[in-house]
């Protein structure tokens, strides 16, 4: 695989995983946190992630990049922010940015969100749409949220109920489905992280809708994977839950991104 490509899809897909924000009903929240991203037990990538919540409204920024080992087989970096709105069943995006760049080229995505579904999306450059591409469907955008405010849970507590859902995704380039049902509880004891304490964990299925191609190795791998797995930690503010670890396994090992720290 081209060392741009692999970029492109290890930030879309660490930024994926590592994105959470937070809200609070009657007061302004903020937050820093830091996540490490490995593969195969070496760290490729890490994340710093800022989040502001008003109690109404939210913005998110996150800042990735290539680390490690990775440096010497790509160089990347990507930039993503998010802001909509912060309500008691969940975020809902109203506008949604991401920029990365990777061995000399830029990539960019823009999508404006309107009546709980996407308004318009800009991809520059375009994405070159062959028959081996699956077509975007207008229909298909009437109920997707970006790719970082589907990743905060709210819930009453930290319980199997967590995972009993379905998140509709778009990314501007690719529309799919994350379907979670539970798994287990778990406990976060490392000192080496930033959260030690109950966690509730979720397996996730991957269903592909549209903007693929039929022909995606990546595609195909991830639709039929038994091993894509996110546990959830409470945040301090209650009925709150973000991703505390995501393993997502591949051939080359796995996939894995870890809460290193987060600032409350």
């Amino acid at each position: 695989m081209p060392s741009t490509t692999f970029c492109k899809s290890l930030c879309a897909a660490a930024i994926g995983v590592m994105s959470l924000t937070l809200s609070a009903q009657a007061a302004e929240v903020r937050a820093v946190a830091k996540y490490a991203v490995t593969l195969g037990g070496t760290q490729i990538a890490t994340a710093n992630v800022s989040l502001d919540d008003t109690g109404s409204t939210y913005s998110m920024a996150v800042d990735a990049k290539i680390s490690g080992l990775a440096q010497l087989v790509a160089n990347g970096t990507a930039r993503l922010e998010s802001t909509g709105n912060s309500t008691g069943s969940g975020l809902r995006a109203q506008k949604f940015d991401i920029v990365t760049h990777a061995s000399g080229e830029d990539f960019s995505v823009a999508i404006t969100y309107a009546s709980g579904g996407v308004a318009s999306f800009v991809v520059t450059p375009p994405i070159v749409n062959n028959i081996d591409r699956v077509a975007i469907e207008r229909k298909q955008l009437t109920a997707a949220n970006d790719m970082a405010a589907s990743f905060v849970l709210k819930g009453g507590k930290l319980d199997k109920s967590l995972c009993d859902r379905k998140l509709q995704i778009f990314t501007g380039v690719e529309r799919f489905n994350l379907s979670m049902r539970y798994t287990k509880d778990d406990v976060a004891t490392s000192k080496r992280t930033g959260y030690q304490g109950p966690l509730v964990l979720c397996s996730v299925k991957y269903t592909p809708i549209s903007g693929h191609y039929t022909t995606s190795e990546v595609t195909t791998y991830l639709a039929a994977s038994e091993r894509i797995l996110i546990w959830y930690a409470p945040l301090a503010a209650p009925g709150y839950f973000i991703p505390y670890r995501a393993i997502i396994s591949t051939e080359a090992g796995d996939l894995s991104v870890v809460l290193t720290d987060l600032q409350q």
